[in-house]
């Protein structure tokens, strides 16, 4: 008898290449190119020094691109990394790894840029603290409705976000290739204004981060042999280039000095033509960018809980799939659920009060909020360790599943083995490190949903122990 987990999920392929690219897309650009670039600029000496980095961060990027590649067209089965992290180092770990993205990790970057979102809206449309948390709330819920329409429509909406906001990022380079001064570019070197090239690293990779959902959907690409790699490849090269030309923009039309010192770099560019409206113009970009990830996120983390749900029975409601829409509409609806609570526990002053009079209630110290400026700030970086040891433990699947599963065909395989795993898994122990040293105790934002999901899955093992034991009392009473 087949053990549960082991069980394929049956979906119909629906997404072509240029779809995993525009979820790939959708995903990695979000709000950072608009806000992470003067940091950058601050902890480098000089344009090419920062522009360096950021191809350096393309580039390890596309080392765990490999990786991917070679893993979702190994095991394309829904779920991605839970189920590299399942067949690589057991059940529990794959469980350990989707809990904590739907209790915190995924479930909270989808509040934090729902926030982001409206918190632009508001400031250029106008409306206070509520006016926020509602359009943070309005825009969870519209795309989620719209994702539960089904994978079809879905994918229409992310398409035109991406190309839209592709073309908004291609106007700013437009507008400094006709205003900019290209000389600037080799301009000379200042001194620092921060630690260096590692903050600015943390930065960089930060803005490419996203990219290996595009694994949670595998199953689901047509030609996934030859798309899903030409999907994750293509896609990030495409990134790359284009964040190497924005960031050119900012320094050929603001000057290197001037790119430091912006807190609104698109905005001062887009001044040169659109005089005192470029701000609005802005953070219209920066809400479309930003729904366009929220869009990618909802549309491919509720693939993990399916998988969850699917090979653990006390989250087996999670695995619901509505075959005519090729939706999850349940995972949809608890994923939405615990975004929601995020955007009013972390989004508002009361929520943060209660969760700091809970926390004091328990003997812990409370979160302080204004020195990791603001709600989701601080829980990025509680949860953000969490994310990358678990990015640094996929990384290693790719050597453990090679030994483990020798004859698994491999229509895609790293290519100079191991040099491209050795590199992406050392740059996700750096960032780690810096991740903990910069969260500090707020780990425990991260850590304390693990915890959570222990008592879960002794229960689950429980029931499945119960459940394997009574199949055979009625096989052997049969026999």
């Amino acid at each position: 008898m087949a053990r549960q987990q082991d069980a394929v999920i049956v979906v119909r392929p629906s997404l072509s290449m240029w779809d995993a690219i525009s979820i790939i897309v959708g995903i990695v650009i979000g709000t950072a190119i608009f806000r992470s670039a003067p940091m950058v600029f601050q902890n480098a000496t000089s344009p090419l020094a920062a522009l360096g980095i950021w191809a350096f961060g393309g580039f390890l990027s596309l080392m765990g691109a490999y990786c991917y590649a070679e893993l979702a067209t190994a095991f394309p089965r829904m779920g991605g990394e839970y189920e590299f992290l399942r067949r690589a180092y057991g059940g529990w770990m794959g469980f350990l790894f989707a809990w904590a993205q739907l209790i915190v990790v995924l479930t909270g970057s989808i509040a934090s840029v729902a926030y982001a979102f409206a918190d632009y809206a508001a400031a250029t449309f106008g409306g206070g603290d509520r006016a926020v948390l509602l359009l943070s709330a309005g825009i969870i819920v519209v795309l989620s409705v719209t994702n539960a329409a089904g994978i079809v429509f879905g994918k229409v909406v992310q398409n035109v976000l991406s190309v839209l906001k592709i073309a908004a990022l291609v106007i700013v380079c437009a507008v400094a290739a006709w205003w900019g001064e290209p000389a600037r570019l080799s301009g000379p070197s200042l001194p620092l204004e921060g630690p260096g090239f590692g903050l600015a690293l943390v930065f960089v990779l930060y803005a490419y981060g996203g990219w290996n959902e595009c694994a949670f959907v595998a199953a689901e690409i047509k030609d996934r042999n030859r798309d899903l790699p030409r999907a994750l490849l293509g896609g990030l090269a495409a990134i790359t280039v284009l964040y190497l030309l924005v960031n050119a923009a900012y320094v050929a039309v603001l000057g290197f000095d001037g790119a430091r010192s912006t807190k609104t770099p698109a905005a001062d560019v887009l001044q040169h033509v659109f005089g005192a409206t470029a701000g609005r113009i802005v953070s219209a970009m920066i809400m479309l960018s930003a729904a366009g990830a929220i869009n990618g996120m909802i549309l491919t983390s509720a693939r993990v809980y399916v998988a969850l749900g699917h090979d653990h029975p006390t989250l087996s409601r999670l695995a619901r799939w509505d075959p005519d829409r090729a939706a999850p509409l349940t995972a949809l609806a608890v994923q939405a659920i615990l975004s929601l609570a995020f955007v009013l526990v972390v989004g508002s002053a009361t929520g943060r009060t209660l969760l700091d009079r809970t926390l004091a209630a328990l003997g812990l110290p409370t979160i302080p909020w204004q020195q990791y400026q603001g709600g989701f700030e601080a829980l990025v970086a509680g949860t953000a360790p969490v994310f990358w040891f678990f990015f640094f433990l996929s990384g290693t699947t790719v050597v453990v599943l090679r030994y483990k599963y020798p004859d698994v065909p491999r229509p895609f395989r790293v290519p100079f083995y191991p040099l491209p795993v050795l590199i992406f898994c050392t740059s996700c122990l750096y960032m780690l490190y810096s991740a903990i040293a910069y969260a500090r105790y707020l780990t425990l934002i991260g850590l304390a949903p693990l915890a959570l999901g222990i008592p879960v899955l002794i229960a689950d093992v429980c029931i499945r122990r119960r459940t394997e034991q009574k199949a055979g009392t009625d096989q052997a009473a049969t026999g």
